[in-house]
């Protein structure tokens, strides 16, 4: 297939390339690749949403930086991408659970409240002047005694998850999941599997005071925000292992490397003993060549 360039075709949201692309969204979805990383994760318990912070500067006061989101008392929601676009999906979701509650005299679903968030990302898709939210949210609760999430994409693409993440390092977040998410974890279980994935996308470079973690209890359909004490336990604790893990991944690695070189030298040793073999059997052979040749001269004489 010919491949067609983007100029031309990304200056304006309406307008699709040859190949059915809308540049302007891709670029929103580049928005949320380059914010730092949020999972989200479904336990038996209950939901967990955890985020990094990456606090960039020490004279920015952490509580300040918002990537959780409360949307109502069962509800909660984990952002990636522009956190002022967050804001206002936000404020959009809070306001929509209180109209439904308003309405229908009962909280709003997760799966309504979601497909509201998405049908509206979908609407700034098809017009001229606006654009895409650069944003992408887990949005996730606990409604009928169930417990779920939804990840939205600047698109208005609505999925819903087990387990999923969003922004920096996604792919590496997703492939521990896929590896190590069971349908009967429990809160705790859920909560490091949460750090662990951050703790991979990040390549270790996680603290207690960069995550944020938040829970929707199942029991109680009640959201909650983990205070700082109860995350270091956390944190500390996947830290620990993931250390020790690689603590002996590279004790593994050095005696791997011994043995190898063990190895070679056994071979070179094995080696030259059968050069030094080879070179007395040619000496032998080589003396009884000249042996044989001396005697028929003593025996003329």
């Amino acid at each position: 297939m010919q491949q067609f360039s983007s100029a031309g075709y990304d200056r304006a949201l309406t307008v699709f390339s040859p190949d059915g692309r809308l540049f302007q969204i891709e670029y929103a979805r580049e928005a949320v690749k380059r914010g730092t990383t949020s999972v989200g994760i479904i336990s038996k318990e209950g939901v967990i949403f955890a985020v990094d912070k990456k606090v960039k500067s020490k004279l920015v006061v952490p509580t300040s930086i918002e990537k959780i989101f409360k949307i109502d008392e069962h509800i909660g929601t984990a952002s990636s991408g522009l956190v002022a676009d967050a804001r206002r999906l936000v404020d959009i979701a809070r306001r929509q659970a209180q109209v439904n509650k308003l309405q229908y005299h009962e909280p709003i679903s997760v799966t309504g409240l979601a497909k509201y968030i998405g049908d509206l990302e979908q609407m700034y898709t098809q017009s001229g002047g606006i654009r895409p939210f650069g944003i992408s949210l887990i949005i996730g609760g606990v409604s009928d005694d169930e417990c779920r999430i939804y990840e939205t994409d600047p698109s208005g693409a609505l999925v819903e998850y087990k387990a999923t993440a969003i922004g920096f390092g996604r792919e590496k977040a997703l492939e521990l999941f896929e590896e190590k998410f069971e349908d009967d974890l429990s809160l705790d279980d859920a909560i490091d599997l949460a750090i662990e994935g951050i703790y991979k996308a990040t390549d270790g470079k996680v603290a207690d005071d960069s995550v944020e973690i938040s829970v929707v209890d199942k029991e109680t359909a009640k959201y909650r925000k983990l205070d700082s004490d109860e995350i270091q336990v956390y944190v500390d604790k996947v830290v620990e292992r993931k250390e020790q893990e690689k603590k002996e991944a590279e004790e593994k690695a050095k005696k791997e490397a011994e043995e190898k070189e063990a190895r070679k030298a056994e071979l070179k040793a094995k080696k030259e003993a059968e050069e030094k073999e080879a070179e007395k059997e040619a000496e032998k052979a080589t003396a009884e060549e000249s042996e044989n040749s001396e005697e028929p001269a003593e025996d003329e004489e």
